[in-house]
This record gives structure tokens, sequence and C-alpha cells, in this order.
């Protein structure tokens, strides 16, 4: 409500209350939101009728003409526009770009998702992400002048400002190259945020984690990266590296940050090297190939394939010790798998379950699979980008309105 009432400006705390109300009120009348305001009815409906004069709010149509009058005068009703604009959630990760335009409210507009090249430099990265974007809102039938807001998720930590800190290979600054500065011109407010960071957003919004107060969103398709909410309060840090993977490299029995993918065909060889697994049996043949499909082993493993249940074994155990470090660090209720990997990763978490109690003297996490798939990233970029547009953009819009019709 604070940042509503900034944006509104000095005695507009009756404004900034019924356009807050509104978002979530859906149609609604003078006494309903006088109800959820607290105000009196003639501060409520000056501050109604000041919405609708900066074309926040629109009248609907009365009970009498929607069918619903019985006897009285009918109420007016009153809803958000539908034209206040729309936000734009990116998910620009290291091999993969989705863009999606999407209303203030609910409906989502263009969604595109294609593959990039994970050697291109910032400039080209940054470019492309640009173009992308462009191209959405064209699709949409979208001006930037529509856009409220746009959030962008990166496969780094990043800061307050939008900023990734440096990285020692560069990887930081490649992922997140100067996006805050590239997107300004889209929008009035951008926000650049760490992915895993969306993730957890989007769990606490849309999927495994709602209604949890303390929990960590695990990306683990290429490399692993935490979320992590406390008291219900998403952690960032001083650079937003809070659940930054590196910490995984110095974990005794992980030793890496690479995500759950590459531990399966990894754990897949080594099993066949061991002599755990037949040479000839259906993992050995998978093995033999040039490339280990990970999703196969893992489909294997979710029928009742022996060979294919000890590799998931294997992982399993990885995915404990880390759960138990996460659990350890941070006390978290539930830790939910994020990725396009957690689609077919039950296997692997019903192996880590039986082992987890060991990795920690805390009660054990709840360890779940999302079920946002791939797009996780991208539900939180939405998410991150209508809470932008509610708090910031669209009273800033409202005062700029009412400012013009003064």
């Amino acid at each position: 409500m604070a940042e509503v009432s900034a944006g509104l400006g000095t005695g507009r705390a009756s404004v900034a209350a019924v356009l807050d109300f509104a978002w979530t009120a859906g149609e609604f009348t003078a006494t309903e939101a006088m109800a959820g305001t607290s105000l009196t009815r003639s501060t409520t409906i000056d501050a109604i009728d000041t919405l609708l004069g900066a074309a926040v709010l629109r009248e609907l149509p009365n009970a009498r003409v929607a069918g619903a009058y019985r006897s009285g005068r009918p109420a007016r009703r009153f809803a958000l526009s539908p034209d206040l604009g729309v936000v734009v959630g990116i998910d620009a990760g290291d091999t993969h770009l989705a863009v999606t335009v999407a209303d203030v409210l609910d409906r989502t507009l263009v969604h595109h998702r294609v593959e990039v090249d994970p050697a291109h430099s910032g400039a080209q990265r940054r470019r492309t992400i640009v173009e992308h974007v462009d191209a959405a809102l064209a699709e949409a039938h979208v001006s930037r002048d529509a856009v409220l807001a746009v959030c962008a998720g990166v496969a780094a930590p990043v800061d307050r400002d939008g900023i990734s800190p440096p990285h020692p290979d560069g990887f930081w600054e490649r992922t997140n190259p100067g996006l805050a500065e590239a997107l300004r011109e889209r929008a009035p407010v951008v926000e650049i945020k760490n992915d895993a960071l969306l993730a957890a957003t989007a769990e606490g919004a849309d999927g495994a984690a709602i209604g949890c107060r303390d929990y960590v969103a695990l990306l683990a398709s290429e490399r692993f990266g935490g979320g992590v909410v406390v008291d219900g309060h998403v952690l960032h840090g001083a650079h937003g590296g809070v659940g930054e993977g590196v910490v995984f490299d110095h974990i005794v029995g992980v030793e890496s940050a690479s995500g759950l993918r590459h531990w399966v065909q990894d754990q897949a060889r080594a099993a066949v090297e061991a002599g755990e697994v037949d040479a000839d049996g259906s993992i050995g043949r998978i093995v033999a190939t040039d490339r280990v499909d990970a999703r196969l082993v893992l489909t294997l493993a979710a029928s009742g394939d022996a060979d294919a249940l000890r590799v998931t074994e294997r992982v399993g155990a990885i995915v404990a010790r880390i759960v138990g470090v996460l659990g350890s660090m941070y006390d978290p209720a539930r830790v939910i798998i994020c990725g396009a990997v957690a689609e077919s990763i039950e296997p692997v978490l019903a192996a880590a379950r039986r082992m987890l109690p060991a990795e920690l003297h805390l009660p054990a996490p709840e360890l779940l699979a999302s079920t946002l798939g791939a797009e996780v990233v991208s539900v939180g970029a939405v998410a991150t980008a209508r809470k932008a547009a509610r708090e910031r953009a669209v009273p800033l819009l409202a005062e700029q309105r009412l400012s013009l019709r003064a």
C-alpha cells in the first residue's frame, strides 16, 4: 500500500486504497469497496470517480442491464480497466529464451520459447533478447507504450539495480549483459532477477509452495541454483547471491553445480564402469551410445527397470546430500525440484527421500517435484512483472493521467 500511495502522490491515500482493493476484487460496488478499505462512503465514491477519470477503473453495466436486478435502485459496478497495459516476462537461460506477454491480471497473450547459442557474446545475447521482446509485442499487437513492467530472469546473481557481479570466467556478465539498461526503453519499470529466485516466486504463487512460508525452489536441470524463502520472505543478499550454486562445488560427495541431467548421465556411465549394471542391458546399451539420454533413463526407472533404478539410487544419494545441506542452512519445510527435469525426476526423489533423514539433524524437509515444468522461471517472471505493475507502474500511470486533468 505504501508504494501505491507514493505513486499517487500526497493526499491520494484514499485513491490508493481503492486501487489496491480493485486488483483482487474483480467486479465490485462502492459498498464493497467501502467495506474492503474502511473508508467512508463519500470518500470511497470520490476515489472511484477519480480512478474512473484516470481510466484506471471502468464502470460496468448496472444490475438491471446485466439481468441481476430485482428491486430498488441498481448499484453501480466497477472493475479495473482492461486497457491498462501489459507486462513482459523473460526467461533468459543459457541455452534458451522464453518471452511472455500478458495482461496485468491473469491472461497470457503471447508466449515464445526458442533455443539460443550459449557461445554467443554478451552483445549478441543482449540483441537477441531485445529482438524477441519486440517480436512478441508485435505478435500481441501491443505497442511499447502499453508495456507497464518487464521482468527478466537470468542464470546469475543480480543486485537490486539489476546488475550481476563479475564472474571468474565472465559467465555472469554474459548471461546478464546489461539487460536493465537494454530494456529500460521498453517499460517504466524493469526488473532483472536471478532465475532461481523467480522459480521460488512461481512456486509460491502457482506451484508446490502455495501456503508455505519456508521453502527452497531448486532449479536443477542444467545447473543447481536455489531460490530461498524464509518466514515468507524471498532471500536476496547484497549481490543477489543467496542460493548460488557454487556452494555445491565444495560439498563432499557432490563437488559440482552441474544439474540433474548431467548427474543422471554421469552416474549411468559410472554404474556401467563399476559393473553394477549389465553392459548388455538397458542402461548399458544407452551408455554405449554417443550421448546418454537422461530422460530415457528416468523413464525406464519409472517403469521399474532394475538397472535404471540403480542409477537413480546413485543420483538420489547426491540429491539427498544437496538437500541435507540446504536443510541445515535454511531449515525449509519443503524443497521443490524445478525445471524441465522435474517432470520425470520422481524415481530420483523416491531414493533421496529414503536417504535424506541421515543427512541432517533437523527434521527432513518434504522433497517435491515442481508441476510447473520448463516454464517455471517464465511463470515467476510474469508474476513479478505483474506485482511491479500493480505497486509501481499503474499508480504512476494514474498519477500522470490525473495530473493532465488538473
